[in-house]
């Protein structure tokens, strides 16, 4: 209730700041085309185009907390706080320049209060300061893009609620695409025909004196046990998309020989390491940053914690292909992996048996 009462303060403070300050007031808004974006969950993008038609726009979005128990692995479960429902939250995709206009929604029925923090956005604290809604109630916040990139967005409402609202999922990303779009470090425009979007998760689960994973019956009750967890710096889960297994067997995802798909790999925390076994980052922005040229044939890359990374590959054989966290031990026995089912011709060009396993004369 203290961290509540300071963290308003400091936004009452900040707006009384602003009021009694120079303020440049954002001009030609009223004259600019407002469109509304759809939101989808993950793994998929909403409707985009790759190239900005025309000039900056307000692009209107909402977002509604949702405050939710998910089963993250067989019988683990943990008090989840997400945008829209989902782990991570939705992904928000606009050009260079234009405005992102957030109506952002805390129903009557949550626990807690909450905010967004925009990587992409700046001052504020990311939006966060101008953001903080108590259950039952809403706020709008605007902000021009002026970055482009792919960002991370997250609560972040004050002191060691910031982790803990992270590590409970509260996390999502925004793609703000250069208004001419992907460029080759030679000017040559990238385009993609499919994109996936993982976001990373670290979970804390605490654990009885049995060494059973706990269940808690609202978020509050498992705060100090969760700390603790969260303070040895050694997640219990790390999974793609909200729970284990999210992205793979039935689950995969799904493309065909001769795609070029775009890769968003979004950590709100830690870092990570995407390698995509079987093929390549043939254009890789390692730290989601747009404006500069791609880093090329990567076999693996990094995401740091607190940020987004993208990558393009186009598929050149069909089968089975695992995107994975290059950290194994993460992947295979904590939960970091997804799975990609391609279609297609083989190509024997590339790569061919030429002799199957037989016993040693």
């Amino acid at each position: 209730m203290c961290i509540r009462i300071m963290t308003k303060l400091l936004a009452i403070s900040l707006a009384v700041f602003f009021i009694q300050s120079n303020v440049v007031i954002a001009k030609g808004i009223e004259g600019l085309e407002r469109v509304t974006q759809t939101l989808v969950a993950p793994p998929f993008l909403p409707q985009h185009e790759q190239v900005a038609k025309g000039p900056a726009k307000v692009v209107q979005i909402r977002m509604v907390i949702e405050e939710k128990e998910l089963e993250i692995d067989k019988g683990v479960f943990i008090n989840a706080f997400t945008f829209n429902g989902s782990v991570p939250g939705p992904m928000v995709v606009v050009h260079q320049n234009d405005y992102v206009e957030l109506t952002l929604v805390n129903p009557t029925k949550s626990a807690l209060a909450h905010n967004i923090d925009f990587h992409a956005a700046t001052g504020a604290l990311g939006g966060g300061e101008l953001t903080i809604v108590e259950p039952g109630e809403e706020v709008v916040l605007r902000f021009k893009a002026i970055k482009a990139g792919v960002f991370v967005y997250h609560c972040a409402p004050g002191g060691a609620m910031i982790p803990w609202h992270v590590v409970h999922g509260m996390n999502g990303a925004i793609m703000v695409l250069p208004r001419d779009g992907l460029k080759d470090k030679a000017g040559k425009q990238i385009k993609y025909n499919k994109a996936f979007y993982i976001g990373e998760q670290d979970y804390y689960i605490p654990k009885d004196e049995k060494g059973n994973y706990k269940r808690y019956k609202s978020p509050i009750d498992s705060f100090d046990d969760d700390v603790e967890v969260m303070k040895t710096l050694t997640p219990s889960h790390i999974v793609f998309n909200g729970v284990k297994g999210a992205l793979t067997g039935e689950h995969a995802l799904k493309a065909a020989v001769g795609d070029t798909v775009l890769i968003i790999h979004a950590q709100a925390n830690r870092q990570s390491f995407p390698h995509l076994i079987g093929g390549h980052g043939e254009y890789v922005w390692e730290r989601g940053n747009f404006s500069d040229a791609p880093m090329t044939n990567l076999e693996s890359w990094v995401i740091g914690a607190g940020s987004a990374g993208a990558a393009i590959y186009t598929f050149k054989q069909p089968g089975f292909y695992v995107y994975l966290s290059h950290n194994l031990i993460e992947a295979v026995l904590l939960g970091a992996a997804a799975h990609i089912n391609v279609s297609g011709k083989w190509n024997n060009d590339l790569m061919e048996q030429l002799k199957k396993p037989t016993p040693i004369q």
